[in-house]
């Protein structure tokens, strides 16, 4: 693992998240784009090397409209940037880390991403990017 890659937030409102975000951080968000398999809307601001991605359910079925139904709006997952996330997804599994898609998606911001159970790392939710 090379470095913090993005965090991400569940949030309700995307614009009102947005506005929010860009008060704190001082800057806005550089990019927004929608993952149909996810079922979601992203937002991403870049702050240093990390960036900030919040997510918004674009159906009541998405993970992050689960997630809010159960815990509400806060830091979902951590992601963390690979080279090779074939290689990364066979040590961790090795590891005895418990793989939710050992197969990499595609997800948001151009990358391969498979995520890791919360069971297996101390109750967050971890994502391994790669650039494709």
């Amino acid at each position: 693992m090379r470095k913090i890659e993005h965090i991400g937030i569940a949030v309700k409102d995307l614009e009102k998240s947005n506005a929010l975000f860009a008060k704190l951080l001082g800057k806005g968000h550089f990019k927004t784009e929608e993952v149909d398999g996810e079922k979601v809307a992203t937002s991403f601001f870049q702050i240093g090397e990390t960036k900030v991605e919040l997510l918004q359910a674009t159906d009541e079925s998405s993970p992050i409209a689960k997630y809010l139904d159960r815990k509400s709006e806060g830091v979902h997952h951590i992601a963390f940037d690979v080279d090779d996330i074939d290689s990364e997804v066979s040590r961790l599994k090795e590891e005895g880390f418990e793989i939710l898609n050992e197969t990499p998606k595609l997800g948001a911001d151009n990358k391969l991403v498979v995520f890791l159970h919360p069971r297996s790392t101390n109750g967050v939710l971890v994502e391994l990017c790669q650039e494709i």
